[in-house]
Parts: C-alpha cells; structure tokens; sequence
C-alpha cells in the first residue's frame, strides 16, 4: 500500500484538476480555500443528503446568513425552519450550537482536525473534511463515496461497519501532505460520478489501474450485512383549520423533529405507535395515509380532518394559528408537510364535489 501511495494520488490529483466538479461552497484547484464556514455548513447539509438537494438549502442559507455570526444570531425557529426538508434535523440543532461556539470564539475556526471535533456537532468525517478542504490540514476524510473507492481499491472484504479502522487506515495511507484538501474533494468526486454503486466506469477511471477489485467485480464492494427491517408504526396527525389558518404545535426541544413546528399528533415515536387523543373533542373525519420512512423505522400517519367548532377549547394550549396561504414558510418536517398537502388535496375534492 505505501509503495502505490504517491501515484495514486498524484493521478487522482491530475484527474481532478481537468475533471472537478463546480460547486458553490468550493474553491477551484490551484485557488485560495474556500471560507471555512461555506466549508463547514456545506459538509453538515450534505450528511446523507444528495448534492442536488443541498444546493438550494446552501444559496438560501448563504444569502439570509453570509456568515457564521449571522447564523450564530439568528432565532431558532428561523434556521429550523428554513433546514425543513433536509431531514436529519438534529444536524439543524447542531449547526446553531455550532455557529454559536464560533462566535463565541471571535468567528474564527479552529484549524486543526483535533480542535474542529471539540466543536458542538462535529464528527470525525465532517472535523477531517473541513480541516483539509479549509485549512490545508492533511487529513483522512472518509464518507460514503470514499468508503466505496477505497474498499474497492484495495479490495477490503470486511463488511461495514466493522471495515471502517482498515477504510480509514487505508485513506490515510494514500492522502498526500500536498493538496489534502483537492484530494479529499478528488475522492468525493470520484466517487459520486465514476466509481459509482452501480456500474461503476472502470474505463474512465485514474486509478483503475492501481484497482484490486476491478478484475474481481466491484460491485461486490464495499460488503455490507443484511439490512435490518425496520419497525413499522403507526400515529395519528390532527389537521384543525379555522378561518384561514391551521393550528400548529411546536415539538419538545428534544428527541425526533425537536423544536420544530408540526401538526398535534397522537405522540407516536421511534419506539411506539401513537395513542394519545385528539386534541379536540371530535367531529373527526379520517382523510387518508401518509407514508414516511425514518433513519430507524417507517411510519403510516393518518390524517384526521377536525369538521366541529369548538376551537375555543385550544385557548391557553401551547400552539399558533398559522395562515394557510403562508405554510410553506411554517419550515414543517417532511412528514407533516406531507399531511399538508393530503389535507389540500382532500379539501379541492370537496370543493369539486
């Protein structure tokens, strides 16, 4: 591994300098590093996310809050809101935890890997990137797509999770102390675009040459176990509508779609389907199912449409009238943005009936 280190690098390093992608959070090769905090909020957003997703959520960010201080100062509920849609929100609570210790420390971040992992939310992966893309640090930067590169280059048969010291080791084996951050990028983008889950383009490949697993089949790496099945529950979500608005709830600070703001709902969890009444005496009237797949389980929530008048009960009730013509802004989690549009849908078939 040591004696085909420098080529490999040196050949990933060529390809990306013709080959780069050209993302807003990055600098070209051969120009200075890109701002740490574009940086940092670009990796954050992009934890099991797609690029394509991400590229609106970082204009928007970047646009309301240029810089790390403007987000460190920006309410809650706005920087929830605004990441609604992006999922894995307790990223979204960490990022302002984040943007706050940076501020708190003058604005500045710090340079080296083992200070960035002191940061609130700061994993290993996300530490790593910034210090090499940022900083110029070298650095082991491991995500999805360089696990499949590496465990493909060097053929690495040990099955994930428990393959990931040897991924890492083998990383750092080959990241060179000149250009870690381009290289880091060269591996993400290797990945994303030739060395693909699926019918990877050996013959575009730089390193196809250097490739373990190439004669062996790739599509064979990296060795993952069995899917565990997930949990299926079930909930309720309680659709109140009065004049033009609809009444929503903020969720506990912590725990799934902490903070957030979201339709009342049965309090169904992770753990246990939903029991908990109406927040209303009823008439209630069923309108449908929401499906929605989680990180550790999957949910049928079904939508219950409130057709009484006895609003007045949620006087003192801890929630807001939200106008309906305004409840794209409300920042909703996925899964009750859904039930939105079920509670829309219903109500244009009713117009028509």
């Amino acid at each position: 591994m040591e004696a085909s280190a420098k080529p490999i690098a040196a050949r990933l390093l060529r390809w990306y300098d013709a080959s780069h992608r050209s993302l807003p959070w990055r600098s070209p090769p051969g120009a200075p590093p890109p701002d740490p905090y574009r940086v940092w909020l670009s990796e954050v957003m992009l934890q099991q996310t797609t690029v394509a997703a991400v590229i609106p959520y970082f204009a928007a960010f970047t646009a309301r809050w240029p810089t790390v201080e403007a987000l460190a100062a920006a309410p809650e509920a706005d920087v929830l809101a605004a990441w609604a849609g992006l999922g894995y929100y307790a990223r979204a609570r960490n990022l302002i935890a984040c943007a706050r210790a940076v501020a708190a420390r003058g604005g500045d971040f710090p340079e080296t890997e083992a200070e960035l992992r002191a940061l609130p939310g700061l994993g290993a992966y996300t530490a790593a990137a910034v210090a090499a893309i940022a900083f110029g640090q070298r650095a082991a930067v491991v995500d999805a797509n360089v696990e499949r590169v590496v465990t493909r280059l060097y053929a690495i048969g040990t099955p994930l999770p428990a393959a990931r010291a040897q991924i890492r080791a083998a990383v750092d084996a080959i990241t060179p102390a000149d250009r870690p951050g381009d290289f880091a990028q060269a591996m993400m983008d290797l990945g994303a675009g030739i060395c693909t889950s699926r019918a990877p383009r050996c013959l575009l490949c730089p390193v196809a040459g250097a490739c373990a697993a190439r004669a062996l089949g790739p599509e064979a790496y990296p060795v993952k176990p069995p899917k565990a099945v997930k949990p299926q529950r079930r909930g309720r979500a309680f659709w109140i509508e009065r004049g033009g608005a609809v009444w929503l709830v903020r969720r506990a600070d912590k725990g799934l779609l902490g903070a957030m703001r979201a339709l009342p709902d049965d309090s169904w969890s992770a753990r246990s389907d939903g029991s908990q009444a109406p927040p209303l005496e009823g008439p209630w009237r069923a309108a449908g199912q929401v499906k929605h797949s989680f990180t550790h389980f999957d949910l049928d929530l079904q939508l219950m449409l409130y057709s009484g008048s006895g609003w007045a009960s949620l006087a003192g009730e801890a929630g807001e009238w939200w106008p309906l013509d305004r409840l794209e802004q409300a920042g909703l989690p996925s899964v009750f943005a859904k039930a939105a549009r079920l509670a829309a849908a219903d109500e244009e078939l009713g117009e028509q009936r």
